[in-house]
């Protein structure tokens, strides 16, 4: 029984450290997220979001690293959030530049993070059809619904159980995305055939 003050002593030490790099992790994960968001609107404002994803790879980085020797906090949602919201907005920039996709390796973030943020790209990629749309620019739009769909296919690849990788949502709402997409565009290309049969009379 002597032993149990220097035990508590070791235990306590031990979830100190725990406990602060969990406040630190936690607001490092909310920073990557809120820089890739800022990326995001920035890439669809057309300008250049590379120093702001730089700044969130920098950031990512940082946060795997102090919370890598405690797998418990590293597992527990918030730095895997980070990860997605990162993976998210590099695709979304390789896409638009059309440049090669990144791999999960070379982000740094895991398959799961990687595979759901690429969930997230569809809706990204939808704003960007509707704006040529809206722009008159039916051949952008079309060759963006068919990178939506390139997307789609890749995502339906991947059926596994919720516990293993929330896809199964991502799926869902893609699919909704896709079909409202497709719509959209196949009136836009009706509409803009109309109007230029109309110029020839």
């Amino acid at each position: 029984m002597e032993q149990l003050e220097k035990i508590a002593d070791t235990i306590e030490q031990n979830l100190d450290e725990k406990d602060a790099v969990r406040e630190v992790a936690l607001k490092s994960s909310r920073t990557v997220v809120r820089l890739c968001g800022n990326a995001v609107r920035t890439i669809h404002k057309g300008l250049d979001a590379s120093p702001t994803i730089d700044e969130a790879m920098e950031e990512l980085q940082k946060l795997t690293s102090i919370t890598r020797d405690f797998p418990d906090i590293k597992h527990s949602g918030f730095v895997e959030s980070a990860m997605q919201e990162y993976a998210e907005a590099k695709l979304f920039q390789s896409i638009l530049a059309e440049q090669e996709l990144p791999t999960p390796e070379s982000l740094g973030v895991t398959p799961e993070a990687y595979l759901l943020g690429m969930g997230d790209i569809i809706g990204e990629i939808r704003r960007q059809t509707l704006d040529h749309i809206r722009r008159g620019e039916v051949e952008k739009a079309s060759g963006y619904l068919e990178i939506m769909e390139l997307l789609y296919e890749f995502l339906m690849r991947f059926h596994y159980p919720s516990s293993l990788v929330a896809i199964k949502r991502k799926q869902d709402i893609a699919r909704g995305v896709l079909e409202k997409t497709r719509g959209e565009v196949a009136v836009a290309v009706r509409t803009h055939s109309l109007e230029s049969n109309l110029k020839d009379l």
